[in-house]
């Protein structure tokens, strides 16, 4: 008799079922059983944010669900933002204001700024920063992240 549970998701427009113990976190699902390697996991106790995705609309982090909660959900990881080899205006923002060094926290803050951008389209800085207070990083001192997003959300607006 086996353990495992078969899941289905839709992640990133695209269909994935499995079998998997039921233990398996939704992070793991992703990075090993889908090969989508842009959901990071850092501290595997949901503090860092590194994991941030979206299910169903909202924001989780992906190394606090199991696979199996997730199952019929509908997933966003940072591969869904940009539309091919086009960037989304948060992303671009990103590169263009240098809001990541060594992009290790990048993914998540990205899925944090996106969720915050559709419920805020006109956020202050301090909005931005209470947003990803979430979201750690050990490179950049946050500012040019904030400057990232307050851009993205000004080129959205437009």
């Amino acid at each position: 008799m086996s353990d495992k549970l078969t899941v289905s998701m839709t992640i990133n427009g695209h269909t994935y079922t499995a079998d998997c113990e039921p233990r398996l976190t939704l992070a793991d699902f992703i990075r090993h059983g889908c090969g989508l390697t842009g959901t990071h996991l850092g501290c595997e106790q949901g503090v860092c944010g590194a994991c941030t995705i979206i299910v169903d609309g909202r924001t989780v982090r992906a190394c606090l669900v199991l696979a199996v909660q997730a199952d019929g959900s509908t997933i966003t990881t940072v591969e869904g933002l940009a539309r091919g080899d086009e960037l989304n205006p948060l992303q671009e923002a990103f590169w263009a204001n240098h809001g990541l060094q060594c992009g290790f926290c990048t993914p998540g803050m990205l899925m944090s700024a996106t969720e915050f951008l559709k419920a805020n389209p006109e956020p202050t800085a301090e909005e931005v920063r209470e947003c990803l207070s979430g979201n750690l990083c050990r490179c950049t001192g946050y500012d040019s992240i904030v400057k990232s997003v307050l851009d993205a959300a000004q080129k959205l607006r437009a």
